[in-house]
């Protein structure tokens, strides 16, 4: 056993680890930050992403007490206010600090929520291209600046167990290549991310069968910083919701159909049903919240989005690489009938209780009483179209995951709440090993980017 001392050290090489790292490291602190993998590039959610900066779909630069309410909206109530007041009037302080440091943005789309997008942009493409992009690219500068202040990035090293010095955390212990080391400090900064592919945590939170769920992500994210913030009597936030959208069923075994494309265009507009025929969620709350829903079923891998050729030339070729025609460049299995009937005799969904839920569906749609639908079909997000012209589409779906939304609990300053109430000394949680601001019943979606900058920029700025 060896020992290192630091002011500060955070636990994980992702965006909210970096930017805590560095942003401490600016302000004079000796920092370590530790990544749990060994490669020059090591593959974290980050290097996958797609680099939009925004607070709950809106511009960063909406004035801050208004993105505040914007969360709270958003989140139906669900997050703490707090949290939403650090993250509105923070958000747009985010980019301004990484621009500070020439990290770029581009306008992404005219929507006001694409306005900072990182650049150069994340090629929307069948597969995954992230070197020399995006998130790649953010991560390599952050490096570069933490060492620039004097910090340090230590691949390789896995966080296994807090140190806690009555009731305060005073380090971590990690394991490397070369055997277990101390590493002291005066406080110490979980920035793991979420457990998204830890299939036992998924299976006790998610999902029954976690084994169903398409791991739309870079399959880092074990929820290591949560098991050990719970040891030590941190408090926790409900861990049953996610961040992800609707894939293709075969992205469960073909690469070329994940992170996209994704369905959410289609099933915002159309029908969602299991194999029984049956409807089993609200299609107008959004993809999000329908992957939740999917994950949710006794068997994940049974629902359908069915469409007609109106939405499979309309909604299915909306937004980047969208689902036509790329699904079946990718190899993806679509079944298409002039029928209901021949329809579902394709794609094996029972066919009486599919006409039956089409019939009801349609007939809500041309009286407006979509709301008297069971479950509720809300309108007030994306109007809810019918199926009637052939050829008719089922698409068998399943839910891809990209990070976990609940984690530890923190306050405005990114202190872990203890499950007494109070805060335990010396220990700080960031980005999406937290929770508070995302999920709730309707899965509520904040944004994992600006999420993960603001806690970081927050946290370190209390430490300093």
């Amino acid at each position: 056993m060896t020992q290192s001392s630091f002011d500060i050290v955070v636990v994980g090489g992702g965006i909210a680890g970096m930017v805590t790292g560095v942003r401490a490291a600016q302000n004079g602190k000796k920092v370590a930050v530790l990544e749990r993998l060994a490669e020059d590039r090591y593959l974290c959610n980050t290097r996958l992403t797609g680099g939009v900066f925004h607070c709950a779909l809106n511009d960063v630069r909406t004035p801050p007490d208004q993105l505040a309410e914007i969360i709270m909206t958003a989140t139906e109530g669900v997050a703490t206010p707090e949290l939403a007041q650090m993250l509105g009037h923070n958000a747009k302080r985010a980019v301004q600090w990484l621009q500070s440091l020439d990290i770029r943005f581009v306008r992404g789309s005219p929507d006001p929520w694409h306005s900072f997008v990182l650049a150069p942009p994340g090629i929307a493409q069948l597969g995954r291209n992230w070197e020399g992009r995006a998130g790649d690219v953010l991560l390599r500068s952050l490096e570069a600046n933490l060492l620039k202040f004097g910090g340090v990035l230590l691949r390789g090293h896995e966080a296994k167990a807090l140190r806690m010095d009555n009731g305060r955390c005073v380090g971590v212990t990690v394991a490397t290549e070369q055997g277990s080391t101390d590493f002291l400090a005066r406080a110490v900064v979980l920035a793991d991310g979420g457990f998204q592919a830890n299939k036992d945590m998924l299976a006790r939170h998610v999902t029954k069968r976690p084994d169903k769920l398409i791991q739309r992500n870079a399959g880092s994210g074990v929820g290591a910083g949560l098991r050990m913030a719970g040891e030590v009597g941190a408090a926790l936030t409900d861990l049953d919701g996610f961040y992800g959208h609707v894939l293709s069923r075969d992205g469960l075994t073909n690469d070329l159909l994940w992170p996209y494309p994704w369905l959410d265009e289609l099933l915002k507009n159309y029908l969602l049903v299991g194999s029984d025929g049956r409807r089993f969620a609200d299609e107008g709350r959004g993809g999000v919240y329908v992957a939740n829903s999917i994950a949710r079923l006794e068997a994940p891998d049974s629902a359908y989005v069915v469409c007609d050729e109106t939405g499979w030339n309309g909604a299915g070729r909306e937004r980047f690489l969208p689902p036509n025609p790329n699904l079946e460049k990718a190899g993806a299995t679509i079944f298409r009938a002039d029928s209901l009937q021949a329809l579902a005799a394709k794609a094996g969904i029972d066919p009486a209780a599919l006409h039956q839920e089409v019939a009801s569906y349609n007939a809500a749609i041309a009286t407006g009483r979509c709301g008297d639908l069971s479950p509720t079909r809300s309108t007030h997000k994306f109007a809810a179209l019918p199926i009637a012209k052939a050829p008719l589409y089922a698409i068998p779906v399943a839910a891809g995951i990209t990070y976990t939304m609940g984690g530890v609990r923190i306050d405005a300053q990114c202190r872990v709440v203890a499950e007494n109430g109070g805060v335990i000394a010396g220990l700080h949680a960031v980005g999406s090993s937290t929770g508070g601001l995302e999920g709730g019943p309707k899965v509520a979606y904040v944004g994992g980017l600006v999420k993960a900058a603001v806690t970081a920029l927050v946290c370190a700025e209390h430490l300093s």
